[in-house]
């Protein structure tokens, strides 16, 4: 399955359906009377955030989703049916904008979250409506509301608790395939990541998410490289992990390189709390360690941690790194107000 994180989608709710024109006449009923039933109401369009989704594939064969148009009104009162609604079906985390892809109007974070986009016209009434002391037997009725048409952007930002970042090479999708089931393509050439990942790593008996998306290179956030477009899937993380690689000739200037395109792309990335490790210790002798080592720590005010996936060392030191301030995000996380309930329309 291809991984796409952006689509554009046209969206109409269906229109009202017409009023009836009807009068009652049955045998041996002298007066009948105006009994022309109302139309039903158009189908919706909601979007709903559901389970085993973590892609948008299913928008780049199907663009256009049109609700039913509601049943039109018939004689003796009976009303027409309601038109059926369409349900995007989208992965959690996925925000959803106007045409300008800028002006948001849902973001669905939770599996079950529910937004109605279009509402259905309403229908007509029947010319039973228009019985007046003066006008006994109404030709009228009205016919049905439109529905509303409008396009849409979906994008989808992958939830995760940590987010792996770092120059291409730096061991980031090797880590990821030595703590979680996932398997990610590894190769020593440069971006061989081109999508983003998850997996669930796990340790001392507890569990949490970790997304690894394409390496950031100097210029990413002007489009060099494969540029920032995938930071985005780590907006959502409680924590970063930032791996730069021991065979860097200068650990620290790459280091402050990729903390320069966080900065650059904002939405809150460069104040996310962050674990720097040395990866890749395994490739360099122990004296070439301590000076990249002490290199790595001039230029991030802290203490790196150690790591190679290939060997197993530092691995779980990191893990449980990234798990103490998952679980504190977690504990000081609070939960939804009523007030943030209101927006959602169930």
């Amino acid at each position: 399955m291809k991984f796409l994180d952006q689509a554009k989608v046209h969206i109409r709710s269906g229109d009202g359906g017409a009023g009836s024109v009807s009068f009652r006449r049955e045998k041996f009923i002298e007066f009948g009377g105006p009994d022309g039933g109302d139309g039903g109401r158009g189908g919706d369009v909601w979007a709903e955030a559901v389970n085993g989704l973590n892609t948008l594939i299913d928008y780049r064969y199907q663009q256009h989703f049109k609700a039913k148009t509601g049943v039109h009104g018939m004689g003796r009162n009976l009303t027409g049916a309601k038109g059926a609604d369409v349900v995007l079906k989208v992965p959690a985390g996925t925000q959803i904008f106007e045409d300008d892809n800028e002006t948001l109007i849902c973001d669905l974070t939770e599996p079950g979250q529910r937004y109605l986009l279009a509402k259905g016209g309403n229908g007509g009434f029947g010319n039973q409506h228009f019985k007046t002391s003066t006008n006994q037997a109404p030709r009228r009725a009205n016919p049905g509301l439109p529905g509303v048409e409008k396009s849409i952007w979906l994008r989808l930002k992958l939830i995760a608790d940590a987010g792996l970042v770092g120059l291409p090479n730096a061991g980031k999708s090797t880590f990821l395939a030595t703590v979680t089931a996932a398997k990610p393509k590894i190769a020593d050439y440069p971006f061989t990541t081109l999508h983003p990942g998850l997996g669930v790593a796990r340790i001392d008996a507890r569990e949490f998410v970790i997304a690894d998306i394409p390496g950031l290179i100097e210029g990413a956030h002007e489009g060099i490289g494969i540029g920032d477009r995938f930071l985005g899937h780590v907006e959502r993380t409680r924590v970063l992990l930032h791996l730069v690689s021991a065979q860097e000739e200068h650990p620290g200037k790459v280091y402050k390189t990729v903390r320069g395109e966080l900065e650059a792309y904002g939405n809150g990335l460069a104040e996310k709390p962050e674990i720097v490790a040395l990866s890749q210790v395994d490739t360099i002798d122990a004296d070439e360690r301590k000076k990249k080592l002490a290199t790595l720590k001039r230029a991030c005010g802290s203490a790196p941690l150690l790591l190679s996936a290939a060997t197993g060392e530092g691995v779980e030191a990191v893990l449980r790194a990234l798990m103490a301030v998952v679980e504190e995000a977690r504990t000081l996380a609070s939960p939804k107000t009523g007030e943030d309930e209101d927006r959602w329309k169930v």
